[in-house]
């Protein structure tokens, strides 16, 4: 993005690079393809299991976040494979950061959805 854009030609340009991103994640990142599909059949089972739109939101926000974290996580990976082949502590240190920080999100999304989905059981 040029630094002098404002209003609505930054935004043209922001959206053009966010979907930039997402066609490579898509292409290059398999374990975003997964959860991307994972997330197309999460929210309209959120939507016919919510029982109202808080629990809706819970269920879709934990799967979004899944998205974000992953996109983060590929644009560190990226960002190192870039700086250099040779094996270098921190640049290790930096994916298994990104790996976990996934890893979190992933349990985060699962205990959401358990949460949910027992108090529904629970409830009925």
């Amino acid at each position: 993005m040029k630094p002098g854009e404002q209003g609505i030609a930054r935004l043209i340009s922001a959206t053009r690079y966010s979907w930039l991103g997402f066609k490579a994640a898509w292409k290059y990142e398999a374990a975003f393809r997964q959860e991307l599909i994972l997330t197309a059949i999460g929210v309209p089972l959120a939507i016919f299991l919510a029982r109202d739109l808080s629990e809706f939101l819970f269920l879709v926000a934990s799967l979004l976040l899944v998205l974000i974290v992953e996109l983060a996580n590929s644009a560190i990976e990226a960002l190192v494979d870039r700086v250099g082949d040779e094996y270098h502590e921190l640049s290790g240190r930096a994916k298994d950061l990104g790996s976990a920080m996934v890893f979190v999100a992933l349990v985060s999304a699962a205990l959401t959805w358990l949460t949910v989905l027992l108090s529904i059981v629970i409830a009925s």
